[in-house]
């Protein structure tokens, strides 16, 4: 088993920052990818950004390249979302999640993680 904790959310105004910070604990070498995904009110899931763990491979939404910046501290087993720049469409609970993804298969893809976060609530203000 993998233990996902996100912290980091909050209210914001838009084009503030906020870092988003997704804890790791338990089996984590089985892990080899980690995401972020955002769910609107009313919306499905989405991907923000993954990163594989094998070879630093990042992957982004077209709606948030330029703006967010998804890394990982090996050390700490934890991962990150840098976000700037942001706006009230950011506006959603965010989630983390960890898996171990074949190589072939699309790390942005919800059906490839196993461990799920709590989510975390980040709200944009116009």
């Amino acid at each position: 088993q993998v233990q996902l904790v996100e912290s980091g959310g909050g209210l914001v105004q838009a084009g503030d920052s906020l870092r988003l910070s997704c804890a790791a604990s338990g089996r984590t070498f089985s892990m080899n990818a980690m995401a972020w995904f955002r769910q609107a009110p009313g919306k499905e899931r989405e991907c923000v950004a993954a990163i594989r763990w094998t070879n630093s491979n990042t992957y982004y939404q077209d709606s948030v390249k330029g703006r967010f910046t998804i890394s990982r501290d090996n050390n700490k087993n934890t991962m990150y979302l840098q976000m700037n720049n942001l706006k009230p469409e950011d506006t959603a609970v965010y989630y983390c999640a960890a898996g171990n993804i074949a190589y072939t298969n699309d790390p942005r893809r919800e059906s490839n993680y196993a461990y799920w976060g709590q989510g975390t609530q980040v709200t944009v203000s116009s």
